[in-house]
């Protein structure tokens, strides 16, 4: 039984340690901050899931395990939480967002309808 659970364990420090990773190359392979944020919150929290299941699997007594519950608890919901605030900090600071964003105004959806107060008041922030 404690083999089971070892290698148990050593496959979600595997799988822990490959998304952190991915998180880690993801935060350098893209260029603009949001792309940025994105892939580093999706790899923490998968990570630190996998890491917290493994240590939740070769804990010996329940009580740890529901320690490990708490920092599971508070750590899926104030890492969504912070990134959500940085993303915002990012959107009404940027002066050159509008750069970043793709638009295609090949069809006829794209272009801007005289009924539209939005479109033709404010105009595109470029």
């Amino acid at each position: 039984m404690e083999w089971l659970r070892f290698i148990l364990t050593a496959i979600l420090l595997t799988a822990a340690f490959a998304s952190f990773l991915s998180a880690v190359v993801g935060v350098y392979r893209f260029n603009y901050v949001m792309n940025r944020m994105h892939a580093a919150g999706i790899g923490d929290t998968m990570g630190l899931f996998f890491v917290l299941l493994a240590l939740g699997i070769s804990a010996g007594s329940i009580l740890d395990v529901m320690k490990l519950a708490l920092v599971a608890f508070f750590m899926w919901f104030t890492s969504p939480v912070s990134t959500h605030f940085m993303s915002q900090i990012e959107y009404y600071t940027n002066r050159d967002l509008y750069t970043y964003i793709r638009r295609d105004r090949s069809g006829p959806a794209a272009e801007p309808d005289a009924a539209d107060p939005a479109e033709t008041a404010g105009g595109d922030r470029k």
